[in-house]
């Protein structure tokens, strides 16, 4: 009864706003805040109130119909960037009814607003940028990075906020956006699209997020040579002095906004890695592209082998792709077998890793530092008959599928059509129930399509993928391809970590995070084939998602000690549904 009485902490508490709330503007100044435009929804007081009259049409529209207008309007548009645009333009304009958009139209619009769309904008972004949206550094702001933070504190009523009210920032040096590569200026479209997904997805609140470019250049010459192009117009930073700069950015946020969350978000492998094993003990901070990969990878692993009905210690994986996302998935697989308990040589022999020049082995001429980690040694290369190689061989991916024979084959690499068909007919040779991800996305660089894998395999193969695809139907059965998205992992992860003021985002978190994804795959999706969830069900995965990072969080040590029975309640609490509050002016 005593954990019942108990107050939740006011941190928890003002991470959400509650009516009626008190706002400062009047006329078009309130208008012009998209935290705060309700548009034609101002009731006739508010308009009384707030010298609305006559700016606004005379009929007052609920929050439902002005849904079913923008729909209407975006649905018109005949383009899916322009659809894009036309989103980002509703959002410059009234958030709550942006948020309400896409939270109750998210398997229709997750595709705009992130993967595969925003890649596309991404290489138009100086082009179709209309309103600024968070924040810009660059090599020359290096002396002044408090400042620039400061300048974007403000909370929900555009007013200068109290230290720490940003609680959650995406940040990218805009190097490895999706599968394209450098976008220089253009990568602010991820930073914006994954917190609008943090929004969407579990209700953490506009006014607490920050996207941040870190723009040190671009090493892109159709950029370089546009000359309506936005960013820094130099070649990339490199070296000590990126370092420099990123430990500038590092220092400044926990001076400005000590409470905040980090996520690291498309830097190019080598800095990926380096940056967050540098940094995630001294910084509230994980990098989606590794440890959320690792994650939603993960789950539809675990949800595979329940299909299937043999456990993870029994599973060969062969990953077609050695940078950050395939490294964070192979490093978050290894983590789960030895939490399983499965010994140090079978997990060495079961994680097989190719790159662009082959196998991944030790001796291999030219190999890079950070894919040692997984480079098949002596005893694994025995195990699989190669044990003759040569530190100049270069096995072809069909060469790798016929030694190791995997059960699990996963494509991280970038490369349209890289699963060959004489590769996925050589692993379904060998395994009933082949377990095939091409993850790379956007579509365009996915590495098989699904209805391919399906013909190749007889219909056996269990699939996700990195990008949406259509259902196939095969001897008259349907087959769902679940999307391994990582908006089923970086919502709830940092939901969870804000709730409990964590200052570490520890390897367990994700793993539990893994477990509790593959753990709402229901039986009828399963068995349609489907490796994850309904994007649909997006905001119940990162609640439950949240309660398991806070309840971890508090159990080691990095968190506010909850009690069991306040985890929910405090989760619960800090999750905002997008609907118009009543206000008052303030005095």
């Amino acid at each position: 009864m005593l954990a019942d009485m108990r107050q939740l902490p006011q941190s928890v508490k003002d991470l959400r706003p509650s009516g009626p709330l008190q706002v400062p503007f009047r006329g078009p100044k309130l208008l012009e805040r998209p935290l705060l435009n309700k548009d034609t929804a101002f009731d006739d007081g508010e308009r009384n109130v707030f010298g609305l009259r006559g700016l606004l049409p005379p009929r007052t529209s609920t929050i439902e119909e002005q849904v079913s207008l923008e729909l209407e309007h975006i649905r018109r548009k005949g383009d899916d960037l322009e659809r894009y645009i036309g989103l980002a333009a509703l959002q410059d304009r009234n958030e709550t009814l942006f948020y309400r958009v896409l939270l109750e139209n998210l398997e229709e619009f997750l595709p705009i607003v992130y993967t595969p769309t925003v890649g596309r904008a991404c290489q138009s972004f100086s082009h179709i940028m209309r309103r600024p949206r968070g924040l810009w550094i660059t090599p020359a702001d290096i002396d002044r990075v408090p400042e620039l933070l400061r300048n974007a504190r403000v909370d929900s009523t555009g007013a200068a906020a109290d230290m720490g009210d940003v609680r959650l920032i995406v940040a990218t040096d805009n190097e490895r956006i999706l599968g394209l590569g450098d976008q220089g200026a253009g990568g602010m479209g991820i930073p914006v699209g994954k917190l609008s997904l943090y929004t969407a997805g579990a209700g953490i609140y506009p006014a607490h997020t920050l996207p941040v470019s870190l723009d040190v250049g671009t090493d892109n010459e159709e950029l370089l040579a546009d000359p309506l192009y936005i960013g820094y117009r130099e070649r990339r930073l490199r070296g000590p002095q990126y370092d420099d700069f990123i430990e500038a950015f590092v220092v400044a946020i926990k001076d400005v906004y000590p409470n905040a969350l980090l996520q690291w978000e498309d830097f190019k492998q080598h800095n990926a890695i380096r940056i967050l094993d540098r940094y995630r003990h001294r910084l509230t901070s994980f990098n989606d592209d590794i440890q959320g990969t690792g994650a939603v990878v993960l789950a539809g692993v675990l949800a595979a082998v329940r299909a299937i009905g043999r456990p993870l210690a029994e599973q060969r994986f062969v990953f077609l792709g050695a940078g950050a996302a395939g490294t964070g998935i192979a490093r978050t697989v290894r983590a789960a077998m030895v939490a399983q308990g499965v010994d140090a040589a079978t997990i060495g022999r079961a994680i097989v890793t190719a790159d662009t020049n082959g196998l991944v082995f030790s001796g291999r001429d030219n190999l890079d530092d950070d894919k040692r980690e997984f480079a098949l040694r002596a005893e694994a290369l025995a195990h699989y008959g190669l044990g003759a190689l040569n530190a100049s061989d270069r096995l072809s991916l069909e060469a790798i599928v016929a030694a190791v024979k995997p059960t699990v084959l996963i494509g991280t690499s970038g490369v349209a059509g890289a699963f060959t068909e004489a590769a996925i007919r050589e692993m379904a040779a060998h395994v009933e129930r082949p377990v095939v991800f091409p993850l790379s996305n956007p579509t365009a660089k996915t590495e098989a399509i699904p209805s391919d894998i399906l013909a190749w395999t007889g219909g056996r193969a269990l699939i996700a993928t990195g990008s949406p695809f259509e259902d196939v139907v095969v001897d008259g059965r349907n087959h769902v391809f679940g999307q391994a998205n990582n908006v089923f992992i970086f919502p709830g992860m940092g939901l969870g970590a804000i709730v409990a003021e964590a200052r570490e985002i520890t390897d367990e978190m994700f793993l539990l995070a893994a477990e509790t994804l593959a753990s709402m795959v229901s039986e009828e999706r399963l068995a349609a084939g489907a490796l994850y969830p309904a994007v649909s069900e997006l905001r119940e995965v990162s609640r439950q998602i949240a309660a398991k990072v806070v309840c971890q969080s508090r159990d080691c040590g990095v968190g506010r000690l909850y009690r069991d029975g306040e985890i929910i309640e405090a989760v619960d609490s800090a999750i905002w549904f997008p609907t118009y509050l009543p206000y008052s002016p303030s005095v």
